[in-house]
């Protein structure tokens, strides 16, 4: 745009603007009483003609200027001054006069708003990107000293600042921010500030800001420092990791197992091209736990450590990922498929670890009551060398010095009730096999571990969540209390997002922060020389007599249950939920099972007859039969029909003293077909003779049915498996099948980052709860 006068000496308008901040009034309703004066950034309009200068909205044509020793008569150029117009209203800008509701205070030079209904980063960008473009359209423009959206032009250094808390040692403060003029500004408020604004469930793009390039943080009280969108997204990600629930009026604080996620910010900042220095303590590093190419307790060190036992390459893998672990002074879940051998992979690491000449403490394994025998045998067979004491039953001797032996075998029960003399040592490792056993918060098993003082601490589970993730959390604050907050802490950042509203990115959130911690094969990735396991899903229909009970049964249940909701809510309701589904899915086993009058006169047992058509084909073909059932008293009336059949068969409950004797009696050939109960026999046994594995009835928990199936199909099998699930088609059986799968990828998006899930919710009653004709 040209500058001065024009040929003939007309002079050509030069626009003219100046930016400040402005009392404008704002109608907030029809009464002028509604009105209040609020600060906002405005900008006047002026063009100079000459020397001679021109409000935007004076409405004068034509006036005169000094020219040489005289006067000239000028006429506006409404045109050029309709340009100017447009540019500046390209940006944002907005004309006083053509808002209804605001009103610039009088005398005021103000005649554009900046931007309308807009924020900080609105204003900032348009001194950042708009004045530059304007002045070089030939605009003149000047900023007040203390307008508040100044942004600075060059970008600063970043700082990255972690310092040990005295009085909590696992425990840091953390800074983020630019270094200016010799000095640190610490942004990490203004940047959890504006990621607060941000939903759980959103990213950025559901922002208003979406038409930015950058955002805004302030430096002090008029100047911005530019922060690209690209790097504010790495770094929301990262600091929704490291907040998410968890901040408080005590400041910013982490703990030092997230040292992964403060590296993370670091780098965030070096994909930005922004410089990035580093000050303080260094956190456990990414590399601790990843291939970083040094040499850590090698595989070959377990022979020598005297392990009587070859490895596979991925237990060699598992040995040395503990061994990371350990020299990072983290915990860990150990989380394979049951069969891979996690028992064999930890006795294998306990070899190294008390080989070493400075562990001079024992380690205490605490596992279910049903497995203490197993860990006897395998630690007899595996590490003959470690001193062992087996403390259960009579094998207990309070005599003995349990602080001159290597490792100590106990159960839960005992780790609650002798809690006092657990108490009085310390010990270099405690391992908690089956670990879903502390799944409970409130649970005196989970108080009784995390009282006792341990060097390290270790979880084996194939089902880290095994009903929510609830049980994930609880683990994890067994092993490495802080990482994910306190309990309500993780409600609010992790379980409501994730579970309720499906939040994506608060699920992956979670999965960067515990990923690191898990070790999880399954045996399709590692034991390729597995024969194959397939899955049958068997329907029976329900029929006459039966089917009008199932019918009559869930009508009744269906309406105490929604009365009883309605008063006590879906929480306060639970046992009366489960109660009335359970006479449903007992209808479904056998109506013999059901405790009401109406159920005694029905005869007929559709599924129970289907069993028997279908175990005496497997029989014929030579199978070996495993029968789960979750119902104790159905295995009793199996157990009547295969005497009548003259089928032999052996049978394990909780109430089986010897569970070993059984186990091996099935083994070594004595009968072909073994029920078990799905709670007593879902671990620790070895089944590899048998080939058929049948569910008579499903359970809530995928993975409770999984662990029973890995009885048979795991390391030692040499026949294809198969799997058979009876349901009754069309049933609250058929149902639950949906709910197990919905639960089965919440836990392997978490583990395994294969799907996404979802988790039980009101929603699923009426479903339960259908007719079978639906």
């Amino acid at each position: 745009m040209a500058v001065g006068f024009a040929p003939g000496l007309v002079p050509v308008p030069i626009p003219k603007i100046r930016l400040f901040i402005e009392k404008i009034s704002v109608s907030q309703g029809r009464a002028a009483s509604a009105d209040e004066e609020q600060l906002l950034p405005a900008l006047s309009l002026s063009f100079d003609y000459g020397g001679t200068l021109i409000g935007a909205c004076e409405e004068r044509e034509r006036f005169f200027v000094s020219h040489g020793p005289g006067v000239v008569s000028v006429e506006r150029d409404f045109e050029r001054e309709a340009e100017a117009r447009a540019e500046l209203e390209r940006f944002g800008a907005v004309e006083l006069g053509c808002l209804e509701g605001y009103e610039e205070s009088f005398g005021s030079p103000a005649n554009y708003l900046v931007a309308l209904d807009a924020d900080a980063h609105t204003y900032c960008a348009f001194t950042a990107q708009a004045l530059p473009v304007l002045r070089a359209k030939g605009f003149v423009v000047e900023v007040d000293p203390d307008y508040p959206y100044q942004v600075l032009d060059a970008q600063p250094a970043w700082y990255l600042d972690v310092e040990p808390l005295g009085d909590r040692p696992d425990w840091f403060s953390c800074e983020l921010g630019v270094e200016l003029e010799g000095q640190r500004i610490n942004m990490l408020e203004a940047l959890l500030g504006l990621l607060d604004t941000v939903p759980d469930d959103a990213s950025l793009t559901r922002l208003s800001l979406r038409s930015l390039s950058f955002f805004a943080l302030p430096l002090d009280d008029q100047r911005y420092v530019r922060v690209p969108r690209d790097l504010m997204i790495d770094l929301f990600e990262v600091l929704r990791e490291l907040y998410s629930g968890r901040r408080s009026a005590d400041g910013l604080t982490i703990c030092r197992y997230q040292g992964a996620s403060v590296e993370a910010l670091a780098e965030a900042l070096e994909r930005g091209r922004s410089p990035v220095r580093r000050y303080g303590a260094s956190l456990l590093p990414k590399a601790a736990l990843g291939d970083d190419g040094q040499r850590v307790e090698a595989p070959q060190d377990v022979r020598a450590a005297g392990l009587k036992a070859t490895l596979r390459a991925y237990q060699e893998e598992g040995v040395s990922w503990l061994s990371r672990l350990r020299m990072a002074n983290v915990g860990g879940v150990l989380a394979d498929d049951m069969g891979l051998g996690k028992t064999l992979q930890t006795i294998a690491h306990l070899c190294i670890e008390h080989a070493r000449p400075d562990v001079r403490k024992p380690s205490l394994i605490v596992v279910p009551t049903s497995l203490i025998q197993n860990w006897k045998r395998e630690l007899s067979r595996f590490a003959p060398h470690l001193s062992v004491v087996v403390w259960h039953g009579n094998e207990r001797d309070a005599t003995r010095d349990l602080t001159r032996v290597d490792l100590i075998v106990t159960s839960y029960s005992l780790l609650v009730r002798e809690r006092e003399r657990w108490s009085q040592q310390g010990y270099h490792y405690l391992i908690l096999d089956e670990a879903q056993a502390i799944k409970n918060p409130r649970a005196a098993a989970r108080d009784a571990a995390c009282s006792l003082e341990v060097d390290h601490r270790l979880c084996l589970s194939g089902t880290p969540v095994e009903n929510h993730l609830g049980d994930l959390w609880s683990l994890f604050d067994f092993l490495m209390p802080g990482l994910l907050g306190s309990a309500a802490q993780f409600q609010v950042g992790y379980r409501t997002p994730i579970e309720q509203e499906h939040s994506d990115v608060q699920m992956q959130a979670l999965r960067r922060t515990v990923t690191p911690f898990i070790l999880r094969r399954t045996k399709d990735e590692v034991a390729t020389d597995l024969p194959p396991k397939t899955v049958l899903v068997r329907p029976v229909q329900l029929s006459g007599a039966q089917r009008q009970l199932y019918e009559s049964i869930r009508v009744a249940a269906h309406a105490d249950v929604r009365r009883i909701v309605r008063t006590k809510g879906m929480s306060g309701s639970t046992i009366a939920i489960l109660d009335a589904l359970m006479k449903l899915r007992q209808v479904c086993c056998d109506p013999r099972l059901v405790r009401v009058t109406s159920a005694r006169r029905v005869a007929q047992s559709a599924k129970l007859d289907f069993f028997f058509r279908m175990l005496t084909e497997q029989l014929a073909a030579k199978s070996r039969v495993l029968v789960f059932s979750q119902f104790t008293s159905m295995l009793g009336l199996i157990a009547e029909g295969l005497a009548e059949r003259g089928i032999g068969h052996l049978m394990l409950t909780g109430s089986t003293l010897n569970r070993q004797h059984k186990v091996d009696a099935f083994q070594a050939g004595e009968a072909d077909v073994f029920l078990i109960s799905l709670k007593a026999g879902g671990t620790g046994l070895n089944l590899t003779s048998a080939d058929t594995v049948v569910h008579y009835d499903p359970w809530w928990n995928p993975a409770a049915q999984a662990q029973a199936t890995d009885r048979a199909h795991r390391i030692g099998q040499t026949r294809p498996v198969f799997v058979h699930q009876l349901i009754v088609a069309g049933s609250v059986e058929e149902r639950m099948l949906e709910l197990q799968r919905r639960k089965q990828e919440l836990a392997s998006v978490l583990v395994g980052g294969r799907a996404e899930g979802g988790a039980f919710s009101e929603s699923d009653l009426t479903e339960l709860f259908a007719p079978l004709d639906t």
